[in-house]
C-alpha cells in the first residue's frame, strides 16, 4: 500500500504515519515543516498555497492536515481547511482519501445525542474552525472512493489541544468546569482514530462518512478526574452552571476580540458547547462499514504524555 498522509507532523498525521510505517506501506509524510518519521519519505508542503507539483504516485491519501483551532482570524482556517482541501483532492486526482473531519460539524447549539452521521453537516456554528471542516465535507461530497471520519475530542500522547487546554485551566487544587460533569461525551482516542483511518484505507472499505469514538459514552466529570488521577494532580473539580457560563463566555469573547488578543479567553462558548453538553455519537456505520472495534475510554500513561 502506497499512502500519502498530509499534516505528518501533526499529533493525528504523525500517529497515521508511524501506524502506517509499521504495517508495511510506503508511506510519503506531507507538512509544512521540517520534521522525520522513520521509515516514511517525507516531502515539505504548505497545503495553503496550491497544489503540490509532481508528487508520488500513491494509492490513498489520508488527510489529516488542518487548523485545529476555536480562535484567532478567520481567514487563515478557511484557507487551510477548505482551500487546503481542494489542493489536496487536486494534487491527487485519481487516488483514494481518507479525510480527517471533525464531530464540530454537528450542531453546536443543541446536545448531539447518539448522533448519526446524516444530521450533519448543518447551517449554523460558533467558529470558523466548525463551519470551514463543514464546507470541506460540502467540498468532498459525491467524490468517488472517498471516505469522511468524524472524531470527537481526540486525546493521548503528543496531544497538543484537547488535554494540554484542560491542564492549564487548573488553578491552584481546583478546575472548574461548566455543567454538572454528568453529561456524557463520545471521546476519540488516537489510537481509535488511527485504526479506523488504516481501516479505511483499505481499497474495499466502503466509501462516505464514519463517525469514529471510544467504544462507549463517559461522563465528562469521571473523565476529567480520571485524567487528573493519571497525571498526578490532586486537583477538585468544582462546576458552574451552563447558562451563567454561556453569557459570560460570550461577554469574554467580544472584549477579547475588541483587545486583539492572540490568545481566547479560558472560557468559550465552543468549549461549552462540546463539554457542557452532550456530544455523543452513534458507532453503528464504523462498526459495520469499516469492521472498526474501538476500545474504551482510558488515560492509562498519561502522566508520559
Amino acid at each position: 500500500m502506497r499512502v500519502a498522509v498530509t499534516g505528518a507532523a501533526g499529533f493525528i498525521g504523525g500517529a497515521v504515519c508511524r501506524a502506517a510505517v509499521t504495517a508495511g506501506w510506503q508511506v510519503y509524510a506531507f507538512s509544512r515543516r521540517e520534521f522525520a518519521i522513520p521509515g516514511a519519505v517525507h516531502h515539505r508542503w504548505d497545503i495553503d498555497t496550491g497544489r503540490f507539483i509532481d508528487p508520488p504516485e500513491v494509492d490513498v491519501v489520508v488527510h489529516a492536515a488542518g487548523a485545529v483551532t476555536d480562535w484567532g482570524p478567520a481567514a487563515p482556517i478557511w484557507r487551510t481547511n477548505l482551500d487546503g482541501t481542494r489542493h489536496v483532492v487536486a494534487t491527487f486526482p485519481g487516488a483514494r482519501l481518507v479525510h480527517i473531519s471533525s464531530a464540530s460539524v454537528y450542531d453546536p447549539y443543541v446536545p448531539t445525542v447518539c448522533a448519526r452521521e446524516d444530521a450533519a453537516p448543518v447551517d449554523r456554528y460558533l467558529t470558523p474552525y466548525a463551519a470551514s471542516k463543514a464546507a470541506a465535507e460540502r467540498l468532498l461530497a459525491g467524490r468517488p472512493a472517498t471516505v469522511v471520519l468524524r472524531p470527537h475530542a481526540v486525546y493521548g500522547p503528543g496531544d497538543r489541544t484537547l488535554l494540554p487546554r484542560i491542564l492549564d485551566a487548573v488553578r491552584g487544587s481546583a478546575l472548574w468546569m461548566v455543567g454538572d460533569g454528568r453529561t456524557r461525551q463520545s471521546l476519540t482516542s488516537v489510537d481509535n482514530l488511527v485504526a479506523a483511518t488504516l481501516l479505511a484505507c483499505r481499497p474495499d472499505a466502503p466509501a462516505g462518512v464514519y463517525n469514529v469514538a471510544d467504544a462507549e459514552p463517559v461522563a465528562v466529570g469521571d473523565a476529567l478526574r480520571e485524567f487528573l488521577a493519571a497525571r498526578g494532580l490532586p486537583a477538585r473539580i468544582r462546576t458552574l452552571p451552563v447558562g451563567p457560563a454561556w453569557v459570560l463566555a460570550g461577554v469574554a469573547e467580544t472584549a477579547w476580540r475588541l483587545a486583539r488578543r492572540l490568545h481566547p479567553p479560558r472560557l468559550t462558548r465552543y468549549a461549552i458547547a462540546h463539554l457542557a453538553m452532550e456530544r455523543t455519537l452513534d458507532l453503528t456505520a464504523a462498526r459495520e462499514g469499516l469492521g472498526l472495534r474501538p476500545t474504551p475510554t482510558s488515560f492509562e500513561g498519561a502522566g508520559a504524555w
